[in-house]
């Protein structure tokens, strides 16, 4: 296959400008996807764009990675209902270097080959622009009339808008347009591929190539991912999900794509990985004879963990999972890095205890000084029933004795009650 009858099969584009296809099957091609820097880490939801940018590179073209430094002291009006907080510039080159950091994991930056990466940052072009400048060379070329006709300006200038649209809004698209002339010009790049949401402001460049420059470019857009129950592709209860581990932690990243739906397994591993058609087919014929297995959202987690963390991440997470949900050990638990242990257990209750209490019966600890048990009747008889487990190993009976070495590093210990209800006792810091 080539690009774009693959990028066809995998459900990734939306529109695409006429010639495109010919055009990537006749040369190599320089094409870009912009960023949004206000945050000094990419979401999953940035993450359709990168993998557009690695096929393109996968296929011999030259990716450009634009961070939006000028852009994002603007605000992009695309799909939005009101403006978003600007960001200063210092803020802004601090989530460059974040986002390029993550961004080299998948895109070749370093080699020498002719089709490797470049990441540019637009604010460096326009910081010296002034206004009257930008509207002489710039604005004169495109009309009020065709800006307004913009599915994102129609949207919040319409009778159900609230809040309307500033004038910086407004300028958007020329400002984005003027990024893809500069691109044209310096890099000879010819194509720019974004969202569903971002045609409008893609064929403004290409319009401004067309009457400044006098050349012919070209637009490819994605559609929005969405997930198959309605909700908002990327967001949790804790909100985004982020490729930085301080923001997300690898096994809640890898928790994240083992928990999608069976619909929705098969979309994003034909959208995330760079797994091929025979292979993906394969996955859905085995997935079907035993859906209860998920081997399709296993894969899919496997595949994007790594991608985005490491093979040692996954190999974590996959423990860390198995020491949850199946059949861990005391060495398993102890085994595991202290902030995945935490990452796993983070919202069990959680008890303190002093130095001086890690060291007395176990009825005491889990009925007198936590309340793990009402009573320490309670205690004895789920404990004699074989229904209470520390560190994934069950107590022998009522009267067993709890000592500083059956605390993890020194600092926890995990209380099992049942199959399902953790506690976490933790030593309290001094």
């Amino acid at each position: 296959m080539n690009l774009v009858e693959e990028l066809r099969w995998r459900g990734m584009i939306h529109d695409i400008m006429p010639g495109t296809e010919e055009l990537l099957a006749k040369e190599q091609v320089t094409a870009y996807v912009g960023i949004d820097p206000t945050a000094d880490s990419l979401h999953i939801g940035h993450l359709v764009g990168v993998m557009m940018l690695k096929r393109l590179q996968h296929a011999g073209h030259k990716p450009i990675a634009l961070v939006g430094g000028a852009t994002g002291m603007i605000g992009d009006p695309s799909g939005k209902s009101q403006e978003r907080n600007l960001l200063d510039e210092s803020t802004l080159r601090q989530n460059q270097e974040a986002l390029k950091q993550q961004i080299s994991r998948f895109l070749d930056f370093d080699t020498g080959a002719s089709n490797r990466a470049v990441m540019v940052n637009n604010y460096d072009w326009m910081k010296e622009f002034t206004f009257l400048d930008f509207i002489r060379d710039i604005g004169k070329h495109i009309t009020v009339n065709y800006m307004m006709a913009k599915d994102s300006v129609k949207k919040r200038l319409g009778a159900d808008s609230k809040s309307g649209m500033s004038f910086t809004e407004f300028t958007y698209q020329l400002v984005q347009g003027y990024d893809f002339q500069v691109l044209y010009r310096e890099h000879s790049c010819k194509l720019q591929m974004g969202g569903s949401d971002q045609w409008g402001n893609i064929v403004t460049g290409t319009e401004l190539i067309r009457r400044i420059e006098k050349g012919e470019a070209f637009a490819l857009t994605w559609p929005l991912i969405t997930k198959a129950d309605g909700g908002k592709f990327g967001k949790t209860e804790e909100g985004n999900v982020w490729l930085d581990p301080l923001r997300t932690t690898p096994y809640k990243f890898y928790q994240f794509w083992l928990n999608v739906s069976d619909e929705d397994a098969e979309k994003y591993l034909k959208i995330f990985t760079m797994l091929g058609k025979e292979e993906i087919e394969a996955l859905l014929a085995e997935h079907g004879e035993a859906p209860h297995v998920r081997v399709m959202q296993k894969k899919l987690a496997e595949e994007i963990t790594t991608l985005v963390h490491s093979r040692e991440e996954y190999d974590m997470a996959v423990e860390a999972s198995l020491i949850l949900f199946g059949n861990g050990t005391t060495e398993s638990l102890k085994s595991i890095r202290e902030d995945v242990f935490l990452s796993v257990f983070e919202g069990v209750p959680q008890f303190e205890v002093p130095t001086s209490d890690m060291d007395q019966d176990v009825l005491e600890l889990l009925a007198v000084e936590t309340p793990v048990f009402s009573s320490k009747g309670e205690a004895r008889r789920l404990i004699s029933g074989g229904g209470v487990s520390i560190n994934k190993q069950k107590l022998t009976g009522p009267e067993q004795r709890i000592t500083s070495k059956d605390f993890i590093n020194n600092k926890y210990l995990l209380v099992q009650k049942g199959k399902k209800n953790y506690f976490l006792i933790r030593v309290k810091e001094t």
